[in-house]
């Protein structure tokens, strides 16, 4: 949200319902290694997620879409679907979205805060700093006037010494 990489012709908040935000992925690429992971977010089985609908120029599309496939699909955690979205009004919209895959060996499950904050603190790919994508993250979607529960409750322990 806060780095799509691509240019945007508009940005609403939106809602979709089925799943939720969670750092449920190790990073092997991005964030981490494989040798050395991070987390970063999925959307996850259940519940719902509010945040944020990019939209892209008509003409642009289809390399957006590319861009997204080489950037979200390097390992195939995620699963590539049209889903419907409901933004701030009400409209409802196709938004594409990747959806964790529960049986890739990347995924994560739910994980203690403590133990969340111990991995994102030491993770580091060819993105940069997993700490610095949560951080980034977390302020985004403040900005966007989004609360996050299971984001926040991990922000405390980023600066807190976890044991291995």
């Amino acid at each position: 949200m806060w780095n799509p990489g691509f240019e945007t012709v508009e940005r609403r908040k939106a809602v979709m319902h089925g799943v939720h935000r969670a750092l449920c992925v190790y990073s092997w690429v991005h964030r981490g290694t494989e040798e050395n992971p991070g987390l970063v977010l999925g959307l996850d089985q259940g519940g719902s997620c509010r945040g944020v609908a990019l939209k892209v120029a008509a003409s642009k599309r289809a390399a957006v879409i590319n861009y997204l496939r080489e950037r979200e699909l390097v390992t195939h955690v995620y699963a590539e679907r049209w889903r419907q979205v409901s933004l701030d009004g009400g409209e409802k919209v196709a938004a594409l979205v990747y959806l964790v895959d529960r049986q890739h060996r990347q995924y994560a499950g739910r994980i203690a805060d403590e133990k969340i904050a111990q991995i994102v603190r030491h993770g580091f790919g060819k993105s940069g700093t997993n700490i610095d994508y949560l951080i980034n993250t977390v302020a985004h979607l403040r900005q966007s006037g989004v609360h996050d529960p299971h984001l926040e409750a991990v922000m405390p322990h980023l600066a807190t010494k976890v044991s291995s």
